[in-house]
Order: C-alpha cells, then structure tokens, then sequence
C-alpha cells in the first residue's frame, strides 16, 4: 500500500495544479516530444520574462486537476508527453509566445487550452495568438478615440487659416 506521506505529496501537488487553474487567465497545453535541451531552455527563458509558468506533469495529476477544477473537456488533449503554461496576467502571453515557438520548431505542438475557465481546442490557441499584445491593443482603441478630436481640430484650423487669408 502506498505510504501516507506519498499520498499527502501527490494530493499537494494535485491541489498546486487546481489552483493555477483557477487562477490563471489562460492556460496552453502542449506536446513538448522531440525538443532538444537548447530548445527546451530557450522556451522556458521566453514565458518566464513574460510571466509565464511553464511545467511539464504528468497526465493523471493533471486529469485529477482538471476533475476537481471541472475542466475535464480539458483531458481529452491530455495524452503523450504534456507541458503546461500557466499565464496569470496577460491572456495572450502564453499562447502567443508558444505559438511562435512551434512554427519555429516543428517539435513542439500546441494542443488546446483554457482562457478564463473555459476549454477552447487548438485552433482557438492559434487565432488567440494571433491577436494583439495587451499594449497593442490599447494602442489601437486610444487612436480610435482620438480620430474624431483630431479630425476636429484640423477642420477648426483649416476655417482659421481660411480667415486669415481672406481678412
């Protein structure tokens, strides 16, 4: 029989899991088979600087994870070797930083994920990449805010200047 304090360590571990889970903004599982030691090192150095947890579990931790969790749709990519990256604070940072990784390097694959408590599959890990930054994104919503009052100000410039040629 298994040794109570075996028990009590794989039932933390379980429990560590759950909670990046629930904590996490996104999630990205992938299949990891075939990455060299370099390889493997570069990535983990890119989600790190972007405050991505990167891990590789076992399967069974994790479908007991996802079981207590209630993503269980998530155990169906849950086969073969399987990293997971856990991302608490931009929801594209993960997916995005993977993504780019495997179009470099064939070893790697995505398999699905979770954004914000929900299961989304492959192809949504992908067109989720695609997406801006968090910053580009903002970005892009102030210059549509300040289309308008710029567009504005050149047309109130534009009637100055014809005053002043016409006076």
């Amino acid at each position: 029989m298994a040794n109570a304090k075996v028990i009590q360590a794989k039932q933390e571990a379980v429990d560590a899991v759950v909670g990046k889970l629930q904590n996490s903004i996104s999630t990205v599982v992938v299949d990891y088979r075939g990455l060299n030691v370099a390889q493997a090192t570069e990535l983990r150095k890119q989600l790190r600087e972007a405050g991505v947890d990167f891990q590789v579990l076992k399967n069974t931790l994790l479908r007991r994870a996802t079981a207590v969790a209630e993503l269980t749709e998530l155990d169906a990519v849950l086969t073969g070797p399987t990293a997971i990256a856990f991302s608490e604070t931009d929801a594209v940072a993960a997916a995005k930083i993977l993504n780019d990784f495997a179009k470099k390097n064939d070893a790697l694959k995505l398999k699905g994920g979770v954004v914000e408590g929900r299961v989304i599959g492959m192809d949504q890990v992908k067109a989720l990449a695609e997406l801006p930054s968090r910053e580009g994104l903002l970005s892009m919503l102030l210059s549509v805010l300040q289309a308008p009052i710029r567009n504005f100000a050149l047309a109130v410039k534009a009637v100055a200047e014809k005053e002043e040629q016409s006076a």
